[in-house]
């Protein structure tokens, strides 16, 4: 008889106990509008963002939830760790701290992209398959009719706030994430959404994506959010003044320019990684200047410039 493994980012259901399970061991972790999960590194703003952060472990299919709790009462202050000499920087602003100069950033919240109304009929629906409504999370039943599926879920999106949680379509709220996966959908449709719309042939062009930034006194370090990139045909390349980009996904995108840098940098020292949302750049300094925007041809309308760790997405 088949079992519905409970671990984070699973979800598969399973007959042999054996079978590797790819999930997240640690709790979810929201903070100041950043999510993620507290077993790996990748932090995102939106939620939808979040539901895709690769899996980070290996280990076997099970029916216990054994993720840890979060254990969300603040520290006391004597328990704070000290701010490191190296967070001060020569302009003063401690590190995490937002220079008073420059007002609070505007930046417009990440579109999220609808959801098509039916699967494409000409499309094969894989072996556990899961429903992508939100808030549904049945899996694909061959031997039942797809006229005898209904399908429950949550058409609103997902609303945090002061320690609740809950959705936009429906009243209730709770404190517990896992408690907030278990809220039940307030809408019925016939059938369940498996595989969506097929791609039209060839390839998108993506002509641009968001960023981020963050600095220390030796680097600057940039998130440029694309889902699903190929991390084995990415390339990036660094010289002394730019970063050339190719980024193609795996579902038929490429993302392809060319930064001009604000500051020069060491080409031999910055690095890249390829992550389930994004790009992240490691760009070491070159001189150590303080950088008020990424490239050298932007505007700097008053974004915020953050120093040290704090505010990492």
């Amino acid at each position: 008889m088949a079992s519905k493994c409970v671990h984070k980012g699973c979800g598969k259901e399973f007959t042999d106990s054996e079978e590797p399970c790819i999930y997240h061991p640690g709790p979810p972790v929201f903070h100041e509008g950043q999510k993620g999960w507290k077993c790996c590194k990748p932090r995102v703003l939106t939620f939808e963002e979040f539901m895709t952060i690769p899996p980070c472990t290996t280990g076997k299919h099970s029916i216990v939830d054994d993720t840890p709790k979060v254990d969300e009462k603040p520290k006391p202050a004597e328990d704070l760790p000290t701010p490191p000499a190296a967070a001060i920087v020569d302009s003063g602003v401690p590190r995490g701290a937002i220079s008073p100069a420059i007002p609070p950033p505007s930046n417009p919240p990440t579109p999220v992209s609808e959801e098509p109304e039916s699967d494409d009929p000409s499309l094969a629906i894989p072996a556990n398959a899961t429903c992508r409504r939100k808030g549904c999370n049945n899996s694909y039943n061959p031997d039942v009719s797809r006229e005898d599926e209904e399908c429950v879920h949550h058409p609103g999106h997902p609303i945090f706030h002061e320690g609740s949680k809950g959705w936009s379509c429906c009243k209730k709220r709770v404190l517990e994430f896992d408690e907030f996966l278990k809220i039940q959908g307030c809408t019925a449709k016939k059938r369940h959404l498996f595989v969506g719309k097929g791609k039209p042939p060839g390839e998108e062009k993506v002509d641009s994506v968001r960023n981020d930034f963050y600095q220390t006194a030796h680097s600057v370090n940039v998130s440029l959010y694309l889902k699903k990139i190929d991390k084995a045909h990415a390339k990036v390349e660094f010289t002394s003044t730019s970063i050339d980009l190719d980024l193609p996904t795996t579902d038929n995108k490429r993302y392809q320019d060319s930064y001009e840098l604000f500051a020069p940098i060491d080409p031999n020292k910055s690095q890249f990684r390829v992550l389930g949302t994004k790009l992240e750049l490691t760009l070491v300094k070159g001189d150590g200047t303080s950088w008020p925007v990424l490239r050298k041809d932007d505007r700097w309308t008053g974004e915020r410039i953050q120093i040290g760790n704090a505010g990492r997405v």
